[in-house]
């Protein structure tokens, strides 16, 4: 018994953060200026979350049950939070208001999650025990998702995907805890088949995350998307129009093909024409090859290092045949070397 609550306490936890990061990540990518983003989803999810503490004192009855409720809406709300934030962004004027409204809601919840859980087991422990206990799988918690979405979630699931997983895990902890607390509860069934709909429901929306996040990109990008990824570091959107391809970083152009040569002409050759027999260059960044095409053409530069913190980025400008043409394969030139690493 002990052990499987405070293995709950950890989830909660996990989830909770990871709603954080993926409404500061997604504000980041699409609005910009990261620091300002995440530094005001932070305050003001921190904010919600003293508020739904201070709420939970007025809970006096079925905390069980309430806490159920509590754990499903969660799921709801932050598993669908970065879908719906996407579609906010793509088809509406009001994505901020969505976004702060959201991150409230999620906080309040949050903030209601451990005072609820410390009176539900405040008579199995010494007060002291359940202090330290909970606090210390919370903490946990949150360590562990600080860690998984850099490193796995972002990468590997993205942020649509990995919000509705999370969103699952609280849902899942709902159903867990009606057999948990199952003493506590007089109509358990009823919880459960609501679980069972939401468990459903977030199954159903991963499965169509990927219909999601293309609905949503359609919209915000006015030309064809060819290619789109989730990296350790940033989005990559690659579109087309005709011969037109576009490159968008976190939302953001980096490049138009129809006129980058200007940008990387004026970027390398009035600084190589200063330097006498340059032999050796080092480019910080330039992970699209687009300044390498141009150093390649001086036949007296013997090698070129190219240092890019993305390897994702330095693989698509290296293998993506409408890429490697405009670049005109500069980084598989034997005269080059490409060091993925924090420039």
């Amino acid at each position: 018994m002990g052990i499987l609550l405070f293995i709950s306490v950890l989830l909660v936890a996990a989830c909770g953060l990871i709603y954080e990061l993926v409404a500061g990540t997604l504000a980041s990518y699409l609005v910009g200026d990261s620091v300002f983003q995440f530094s005001t989803i932070i305050g003001t999810y921190l904010f919600a979350m003293g508020i739904g503490s201070a709420l939970s004192r007025y809970i006096h009855r079925g905390l069980v049950h309430r806490f159920v409720w509590i754990e499903l809406l969660l799921g709801v709300v932050g598993g669908f939070s970065s879908a719906l934030l996407m579609l906010a962004f793509a088809f509406t004027q009001g994505f901020e208001l969505i976004l702060y409204a959201l991150v409230m809601v999620m906080g309040i919840l949050v903030g209601l999650e451990i005072p609820l859980l410390m009176r539900i087991v405040k008579d199995r422990y010494h007060f002291r025990d359940v202090i330290a206990h909970v606090l210390t799988f919370d903490y946990l918690g949150a360590l562990g998702a600080s860690l998984l979405f850099p490193i796995l979630l972002v990468p590997r699931l993205g942020l649509v995907r990995s919000a509705m997983l999370f969103g699952l895990i609280n849902a899942a902890v709902a159903l867990w805890s009606t057999f948990l607390f199952a003493s506590q509860l007089t109509r358990p069934r009823g919880l459960r088949a609501a679980c069972f709909v939401v468990l459903c429901g977030l199954g159903a929306g991963i499965a169509e995350a990927r219909y999601i996040t293309s609905t949503a990109e359609d919209n915000i990008y006015a030309d064809e998307i060819i290619f789109a990824r989730d990296t350790h570091y940033q989005h990559l959107v690659l579109t087309r129009f005709k011969d037109d391809l576009r490159l968008f970083l976190n939302s953001h152009l980096q490049f138009s093909s129809r006129d980058e040569y200007r940008y990387h002409e004026a970027l390398v050759h009035p600084g190589l024409a200063a330097v006498p027999a340059p032999r050796h260059v080092l480019i910080l960044g330039g992970g699209d090859g687009l300044a390498v095409r141009e150093i390649l053409k001086y036949p007296q530069v013997e090698s070129i290092t190219l240092v890019d913190l993305d390897p994702e980025m330095t693989k698509l400008f290296s293998s993506h045949p409408m890429l490697t043409k405009l670049n005109d394969k500069s980084l598989l030139s034997a005269r080059v070397q490409v060091i993925n690493a924090d420039a």
